[in-house]
């Protein structure tokens, strides 16, 4: 069964309308669409969202080839296994950083999922 669809006008500002057709081409939406979405209690997708999600998602990636090249300079890197002096605060210092690294990597995740959430479940 085909539904009937029904038209509606609303009255706005040249500012008003040219600010919501800036926000759909932003989202990559009709201006229609972009307004219906809002009235129903949706939260548009926005573009920009999801290339910075990306670029999350590659920062994330970058730190932890950064771990890796760190754990595998604790483990293959001769010129820390033949110190003496200050080879334990040398180990120590990445044994930190590979810590932080792996913080910040949490921190991202949460992040990310927060992000995530909000695009699938985007009615508020």
């Amino acid at each position: 069964m085909v539904t009937k669809r029904r038209h509606i006008k609303i009255w706005v500002t040249e500012e008003d309308k040219q600010q919501i057709a800036a926000n759909a081409a932003v989202c990559g939406m009709s201006m229609s669409a972009y307004a219906k979405s809002l009235a129903l209690g949706y939260k548009p997708v926005c573009l920009n969202n999801l290339n910075e999600l990306d670029k999350v998602y590659k920062l994330n990636a970058d730190l932890g080839r950064l771990g890796g090249l760190l754990k595998m300079l604790l483990t293959n890197d001769d010129r820390l296994h033949g110190m003496s002096v200050g080879r334990g605060m040398a180990i120590a210092t990445i044994e930190d950083t590979l810590f932080n690294l792996r913080s910040c990597q949490e921190e991202l995740r949460i992040m990310i999922e927060a992000v995530v959430d909000n695009i699938v479940n985007h009615k508020e």
